[in-house]
């Protein structure tokens, strides 16, 4: 949060009127539709595979601040998760971006870091949101662990990292 603030700060300093630098916010633009787009994807054909309904993987999602009612709502609160979902995926691609201003080995080494930046997630959101929330607890899986943490450093990590690395390099 300290680098997503301090970003912000550093913008409204240089202009009262001015965003952020273009490739920065692209940086961040590309590395969150990336990977909400491919960690949804993912979570979509895992658990589709695995038996769930598409419809209800993403009211689970917004379950995180509806609780139990949000399986009574529909597609709105379907459509409420995929947005959870995508400022989630924002979120994480601002948070990395922003370290890599001060932490340039992350994107010179890009992979690696997007690889444990992945894992990082993964463990940030399954030990520390998800609890936090109302959505519905499960019992802990390894199988579903390891699942996630691959999905992780894939789908959410590496589009992050690589994003950063291509539009918003380290000076």
């Amino acid at each position: 949060m300290i680098f997503v603030y301090t970003l912000i700060r550093q913008a409204m300093n240089a202009s009262a009127t001015a965003l952020p630098e273009p490739n920065t916010l692209l940086a961040v633009l590309c590395g969150g539709v990336a990977c909400g787009v491919m960690d949804i994807t993912a979570a979509l054909v895992v658990y589709g595979y695995l038996g769930a309904k598409p419809l209800r993987l993403l009211q689970g999602i917004a379950g995180g601040l509806l609780g139990p009612r949000t399986y009574s709502g529909g597609i709105a609160t379907a459509l409420l998760g995929l947005l959870c979902h995508f400022v989630i995926a924002f979120s994480a691609a601002a948070v990395f971006v922003a370290a890599s201003r001060f932490a340039p080995l992350l994107v010179r080494h890009a992979v690696l870091c997007g690889a444990l930046y992945g894992i990082a997630v993964y463990f940030f959101m399954s030990r520390v949101v998800v609890p936090l929330s109302a959505a519905a607890k499960f019992p802990f899986s390894f199988k579903m662990m390891v699942i996630g943490m691959v999905i992780h450093i894939f789908c959410v990590g590496l589009p992050i990292a690589l994003a950063a690395r291509r539009f918003a390099p380290s000076l």
